[in-house]
C-alpha cells in the first residue's frame, strides 16, 4: 500500500496502545462525524433498489448544487481507480505535488504520466488531473481559472474532496461540460470515511460509461440511506463548515505559537514546516497522537483537527512540552 494517513495500525505497532485510545490526526476526515441515528434493517438485508440509487444521486445534486449527471461510487478512490478506462491510453498530467494514488493508477494502465507545478503545463495533455483544494498543501484554483484550462485538455478531472467546506471553488455546477469530470468525496466532511461514499460528476456520456464499469449496486443500502440524509441536512452542514473555518484557525494558532510555520491547509487539515517532522511525529505519538509526515518533504507535518474539547487539550499539552 502506498503512503497515506489513517495507518494508525502501524502507530500502535510501533507506539503500543489500543485503536480507541488514540486522536488519529494523520487523516483530513472530520473527527465530529454526521449523527448517523436509526438506520432500518432492510437496509442491510436487501439489494439496494434502482430508485433508492436514484434517490442518493438527486440528494448529491441538491447538495453539490449542480444538475449534472451523477454515479456514486464505494469512495472518491473508486472512480480514480476507473479513470484509465474513460479514455484511450495517452498522455496524463497531474499538477503535483498532491494525493499519490494517480499517477500509479494511470502508469499501472500503461498511461504516460507526467506531474506539473503550474496549472498552465497541464495544457496539451489528454488527462488533466487538478485536486481543488489540494491535497496535503491546500493549494486552489478559481472555477473560472480551471474552466479556462478546458479547452485546452482532452479531459479535465476536478478531485474535490476536499470541497465541501469551501463550496465556492466547487465547479460541479459547471459539470455538464463535455470533458470536465468532477470528484467528490462523501467520508471525509461528513466524518465518515468507512462509509465508503463517493460521487462523480459530469457530461452523461463520461456518467453513462463510469455507472457500467461501476456495476448495479456500486454503494451499500447503508451507504444509500445514510447519505441521503446527510446530503439532505443543510443545517448540520452549514454548522460544521462553520466550526471547521474556526478551528483551522484556532489550530493554527496553537501550533504556530510553538515556532511551526504554516505552508497551507484547508478547513479539514493543516500542513506545518519544521526541522524535522519526524521528530515532531514520534512526540506526538508519545502521547497516542498520529500525524501524518511525508517522506519527500521531511520537513512537512500534517496535522487534521481535533475533535471535542478533550482532544484539544490532550494536542495543546503535548505541543506545550
Amino acid at each position: 500500500m502506498r503512503e497515506h494517513g489513517g495507518n494508525l495500525d502501524q502507530a500502535q505497532q510501533r507506539f503500543g496502545g489500543r485503536a480507541e485510545d488514540w486522536i488519529d490526526l494523520s487523516t483530513g476526515i472530520n473527527r465530529l462525524p454526521y449523527p448517523v441515528g436509526e438506520i432500518s434493517a432492510r437496509y442491510w438485508s436487501a439489494l439496494p433498489s434502482r430508485s433508492a440509487i436514484d434517490a442518493l444521486h438527486q440528494a448529491a445534486q441538491r447538495a453539490y448544487r449542480t444538475s449534472a449527471p451523477v454515479v456514486a461510487m464505494g469512495g472518491a478512490q473508486a472512480a480514480i481507480q476507473l479513470l484509465p478506462q474513460l479514455a484511450p491510453r495517452g498522455r496524463a498530467r497531474i499538477l503535483a505535488p498532491t494525493y499519490n494514488e494517480y499517477a500509479p493508477v494511470l502508469s499501472a494502465a500503461g498511461w504516460e504520466v507526467e506531474e506539473v507545478s503550474e496549472l498552465d503545463a497541464l495544457a496539451g495533455a489528454n488527462l488533466a488531473i487538478v485536486i481543488n483544494p489540494n491535497n496535503p498543501d491546500g493549494r486552489w484554483y478559481t472555477p473560472a481559472n480551471l474552466l479556462a484550462l478546458l479547452p485546452r485538455v482532452g479531459r479535465l478531472v476536478i478531485d474535490e474532496s476536499f470541497a465541501d467546506a469551501v463550496p465556492h471553488l466547487s465547479l460541479a455546477s459547471e459539470a455538464v461540460r463535455p470533458g470536465l469530470v468532477i470528484l467528490r468525496s462523501f467520508g471525509k466532511f461528513y466524518g465518515l470515511a468507512g462509509l465508503r461514499l463517493g460521487f462523480a460528476l459530469g457530461h452523461a456520456d463520461d456518467i453513462a460509461k463510469l455507472a457500467a464499469m461501476s456495476g448495479p449496486w456500486p454503494v451499500s443500502g447503508a451507504a444509500i440511506a445514510i447519505g441521503c440524509r446527510a446530503l439532505r441536512d443543510d443545517d448540520w452542514a452549514k454548522a460544521a463548515s462553520a466550526r471547521l473555518a474556526r478551528d483551522s484557525v484556532r489550530l493554527d494558532a496553537m501550533v504556530q505559537s510553538q515556532g511551526l510555520r504554516l505552508v497551507g491547509g484547508t478547513p479539514l487539515f493543516r500542513l506545518y514546516e519544521m526541522p524535522d517532522a519526524l521528530a515532531a511525529q514520534e512526540k506526538l505519538a508519545s502521547a497516542q497522537i498520529w500525524s501524518r509526515v511525508f517522506v519527500q518533504q521531511p520537513t512537512w507535518l500534517r496535522l487534521g483537527l481535533p475533535g471535542d474539547e478533550s482532544e484539544w487539550s490532550r494536542l495543546a499539552e503535548v505541543l506545550a512540552r
